[in-house]
């Protein structure tokens, strides 16, 4: 069974967040070593959690697609908090990296 174009985008975008996040993670790990403050370890621990769900989410499109495709509206739903989550990663992204 192929997997719908809903399913295959939020996919994508499970792995592009998957790639953001472990930059920031990068990134904020090294700020952790210089600074010591516990904001940034809340950045490094958020950053994990999230990466995390990212990659059970690609697992689990990827293994268990059928879950998603039976119903065309579930498979739009779960694109859109994909793509906002994508938003958010982004724009967290790109305040960490200025």
């Amino acid at each position: 069974m192929a997997m719908a174009t809903e399913t295959m985008a939020a996919t994508a975008l499970s792995a592009v967040n998957l790639v953001v996040l472990v930059s920031l993670a990068g990134v904020w790990v090294r700020n952790y070593f210089e600074f010591r403050t516990p904001l940034v370890l809340g950045l490094v621990a958020f950053s994990a959690v999230l990466a995390v769900e990212n990659a059970v989410a690609v697992y689990f499109f990827f293994s268990m697609h059928m879950l998603y495709s039976g119903d065309p509206v579930v498979q739009t739903i779960v694109l859109v908090m994909r793509l906002l989550q994508f938003v958010a990663v982004a724009a967290l992204a790109w305040v960490t990296m200025r």
